[in-house]
């Protein structure tokens, strides 16, 4: 299994810093765990194969692409910083 771990800083809440962990097995394409915290709280989730499928489409997107921008955002770390812009809610 491979897991990456990101500091985030979401546009809804600049000051708050959260840390973000995915977790996914062959490819992030085939579906992902993740965890979100503030360092006291936790919150934890998975996303199917399936569910990307069905918003890749939603998003009018080639699911190869869609799978490609979900590692860019969720797992990329330094090199997407600026690219992407997270809201907690």
């Amino acid at each position: 299994m491979e897991k990456t771990l990101n500091r985030i800083h979401p546009v809804s809440d600049p000051e708050a810093t959260y840390f973000l962990q995915v977790s996914w097995e062959k490819d992030l394409g085939t579906g992902f765990g993740i965890i979100l915290s503030d360092g006291q709280c936790a919150w934890t989730g998975t996303v199917s194969e399936a569910e990307i499928s069905r918003e890749a489409a939603d998003m009018e997107m080639n699911r190869k692409k869609y799978v490609e921008e979900l590692k860019k955002a969720l797992i990329a770390g330094e090199e997407s910083t600026g690219k992407y812009n997270f809201a907690i809610s």
